[in-house]
């Protein structure tokens, strides 16, 4: 299983780690999610990586690439 860590630097609140996990975990494949706040990372196991972007993105979120 490949686990993904992606950098969302806007990220600040509880409603910004509702908000993108609302849109993550659905999607097939992903087994577990974490968002931390203080690193500003959202680390995702499983899923396609570019669902997981656009997914981020839904959410309305940019991944500091």
């Amino acid at each position: 299983m490949t686990t993904r860590t992606y950098p969302v630097s806007t990220m600040t609140c509880q409603h910004c780690v509702d908000a993108i996990t609302g849109e993550v975990a659905p999607l097939d494949g992903v087994e577990s999610l974490s968002i931390d706040l203080d690193t500003k990372l959202v680390t995702v196991v499983g899923g396609d990586d570019a669902a997981i972007r656009a997914a981020i993105d839904e959410a309305g979120f940019d991944i500091d690439d």
